[in-house]
């Protein structure tokens, strides 16, 4: 299949209202960016194109031109159903991700069946220079390691990233307050001890205090954990 084929599809699901709409959302996007394909005729999209076997090539074709096009080959990867063409596919795709929208909803099911290997991955993609491909490292550490896999070495392993990318520091302030409403007495001392930056510290308290899942007690405590801001 080829990508003028898709394309011709995608314009034909085309709703150019919430195209306008989405583009809004999506820094470093414009109209012109997007085709404007509401999500559930995306997903739909996909699943029909994941079990052809020519759609192979197509998905080798990158960087695609517009946003709808990369938020469907991010959907037609996380329906794999084989761990190692989704890995290939996956790590093929990850330096051409260049918004948060794609980086977050690519999320492989296969994967949870394959942590050992997932670990080692994300090793490597954590360490990354890419925005996105960081965020979606410490995205999966999130998803797959903060339950019955949880180990304290994957904290650490996070709160060693630097960057002066908000999508990171983002992403590290949500994994950091989704990890006290999961591993609370683990993670804590990140926080009593400052061990994140002073903007990611303070934005995991937020979102921790925003989230129905931290009692009122930890709360009360976390907002008195607040540092201030202003750099040296």
């Amino acid at each position: 299949m080829k990508t003028e084929e898709i394309r011709a599809e995608l314009f034909k699901l085309q709703d150019k209202k919430y195209r306008d709409f989405q583009a809004k959302l999506i820094p470093g996007k414009s109209a012109d960016d997007m085709i404007g394909v509401r999500t559930p005729a995306l997903r739909k999209y996909a699943k029909d194109l994941g079990g052809r076997d020519d759609i192979t090539d197509c998905l080798q074709e990158l960087p695609h031109r517009y946003f709808d096009e990369d938020q469907l080959h991010a959907f037609i990867v996380s329906s794999r159903k084989d761990y190692e063409q989704c890995m290939a596919e996956t790590c093929s795709f990850l330096p051409y991700v260049d918004n948060w929208a794609t980086c977050d909803q690519m999320s492989p099911k296969i994967f949870k069946k394959h942590k050992t290997e997932l670990l080692e991955k994300i090793r490597v993609w954590i360490r990354d220079k890419k925005t996105y491909t960081i965020r979606f490292a410490i995205g999966m550490l999130m998803e797959h390691f903060l339950d019955a896999d949880f180990d304290p070495a994957y904290p650490e392993m996070v709160s060693k990233v630097r960057s002066e990318e908000y999508y990171v520091n983002m992403m590290i302030a949500w994994y950091f307050a989704t990890a006290l409403a999961k591993q609370y007495d683990a993670v804590l001392p990140y926080l009593i001890e400052q061990k994140l930056d002073a903007w990611t510290h303070n934005k995991t308290i937020q979102k921790a205090v925003e989230s129905y899942r931290i009692t009122p007690e930890q709360k009360t405590y976390l907002k008195t954990l607040k540092v201030n801001t202003r750099r040296s």
